[in-house]
């Protein structure tokens, strides 16, 4: 029959190029560039996964206890959402002595030194704002700082004046600044004596680093036995001088010190080590040409090697700022918050509102917490930190 192919012959070229080939939808290569393109976010999911489940989900959980009542009931308990009654209850209630402190009578000496204070602090802002470009938002920015700053100033002073007793939050304040200021300042000190030429300087660094190694529990019961006049091994030099029931731990501010000074003994060694590297790391030659030149080694200091290494000094003490609001176990452990509360950080009152099952207020002192160290490090990085990092 016409248009019949015998059978056992091939298919002509025409019939070839006429009949449609099959394509295939979803080629190898076209799913191999796929899976290749979604190989990253594949790879990512388990550790977004993790932070979710044990980072993201207990702040949004502790946010909404901050905002709640904890209430038991019969056969388990419940929250009541109450708002912002926990955060009433800590600047205006019943936990305001404890949290905020007590106001005493300044006089005309507290207010002059708040004066002083407040100068010093709006001079440093204002060469700040004046060393950028005055944008609305850096205006801005600058003007909360001053506001919250002089705030702060304001409480600390009033609460530290005759008749005044600080509260927790004060007493965080105190822990942070003047203790990483001393760590600063001695952890430099031994980072510019080891990276001398002295004899014995391997054999220091490593001595030096030892504090690190301890843990933060082992370091406050070491310093609860070191201060105990009556049995610690001072105890004997104690008796001698006639202090042997006196226990310095008893006075607010004696109580205080004996904890910044633990932390300081604890802390300094990171400091030091990081300060070490800094210096070791600058470059020679400026120092070089500076004593060719005849200048002293406090100019080489001050104007070389101070400003190579403010990047990292910056850097470094940032990560203590943040680091030391967190401080714990020395109080607990040391002193347990006394006398009183005179030695409670942020982190042992919202420990101790925690065991006497007020959570919600316990959610309230540590969001108030991440809220000033938020707060603290913005700050910090916007007035101080990145302009290091640049003039370095």
């Amino acid at each position: 029959m016409r248009g019949t192919r015998p059978v056992g012959t091939t298919p002509a070229a025409g019939d070839a190029v006429a009949r449609p080939a099959r394509r295939i939808p979803l080629s190898r290569e076209r799913f191999v560039a796929w899976a290749d393109a979604q190989a990253g976010a594949v790879l990512v999911l388990p550790a977004v996964l993790v932070i979710l489940a044990l980072s993201i989900f207990p702040l949004l959980f502790s946010l909404y206890l901050s905002l709640s009542r904890f209430q038991p009931v019969s056969g388990g308990f419940r929250f009541h959402f109450v708002g912002l009654l926990n955060y009433r209850k800590l600047l205006l209630g019943s936990e305001q002595e404890h949290f905020l402190g007590r106001l005493g009578d300044l006089g005309v000496t507290g207010w002059v030194v708040f004066a002083l204070l407040a100068g010093v602090a709006l001079f440093l802002l204002a060469r700040s704002l004046v060393a950028g470009p005055l944008a609305p938002s850096r205006l801005v920015g600058h003007l909360l700082v001053a506001a919250a700053g002089l705030l702060a100033l304001w409480l600390v002073v009033r609460t530290l004046a005759a008749g005044g007793r600080p509260g927790t939050l004060v007493v965080t304040w105190i822990y942070v600044f003047a203790g990483v200021a001393l760590q600063f300042l001695v952890g430099l000190l031994l980072a510019v004596l080891c990276a001398q030429q002295l004899p014995g300087r391997r054999f220091f660094r490593v001595v030096f680093l030892l504090p690190m190694m301890i843990t933060p529990v082992g370091v406050a019961y070491t310093f609860r036995m070191l201060t105990d006049t009556g049995k610690g091994p001072f105890a004997p030099i104690a008796n001698w001088l006639g202090y042997a029931n006196v226990s310095w731990v008893n006075d607010p501010w004696g109580a205080r010190i004996a904890v910044m000074i633990g932390d300081l003994w604890q802390w300094t060694p990171f400091m030091f080590i990081v300060l070490l590297a800094a210096l070791e790391s600058q470059s020679p030659e400026p120092v070089e040409a500076a004593i060719v030149d005849g200048a002293s080694r406090w100019q080489i200091f001050w104007h070389i090697t101070l400003p190579q290494i403010a990047p990292v000094a910056s850097t470094v003490i940032l990560i203590r700022l943040i680091e030391a609001f967190k401080i714990f176990d020395m109080p607990n452990v040391l002193t347990g918050g006394g006398p009183g509360t005179a030695t409670e950080s942020l982190t042992l009152h919202a420990y101790v509102l925690w065991r006497s099952l007020d959570y919600g207020t316990s959610a309230a002192v540590a969001y108030s917490l991440l809220f000033v160290v938020t707060f603290v490090g913005i700050a910090y990085v916007r007035l101080l930190h990145r302009r290091t990092t640049t003039l370095g």
